[in-house]
């Protein structure tokens, strides 16, 4: 995980999402190759947003009840929350822009 991403589980999950800035969440599981081809974007935009933006990474297979909280069905799922509330979700692998543009950022 890179240095400007945060480890997200059940036990930190609502102070993680509850912060004064937005923050995306990576819904993901270590065998889903789509995940692995969106995790370098995440981290991309970690450490060019810092300050701005959090990133954080839940695995849905070690933290399964966070992702049936937000139903998350299919992964990736890159959810943006502001001040705990969902603002904006995106489903799959897109491009760095693309992604961007659909999370508001």
């Amino acid at each position: 995980m890179a240095e400007f991403v945060v480890a997200a589980d059940e036990k930190n999950f609502a102070t993680v999402i509850s912060g004064d800035r937005p923050v995306l969440v990576d819904f993901w599981a270590a065998w889903c190759m789509p995940c692995r081809m969106v995790s370098p974007i995440l981290d991309e935009i970690a450490e060019e947003r810092q300050g701005a933006v959090t990133v954080a990474k839940l695995n849905v297979d070690e933290n399964p009840g966070v992702a049936a909280q937000y139903g998350v069905m299919s992964i990736p799922t890159i959810i943006r929350f502001e001040h705990g509330q969902e603002i904006a979700r995106v489903v799959g692998a897109l491009p760095k822009a693309e992604m961007a543009r659909r999370l508001g950022l």
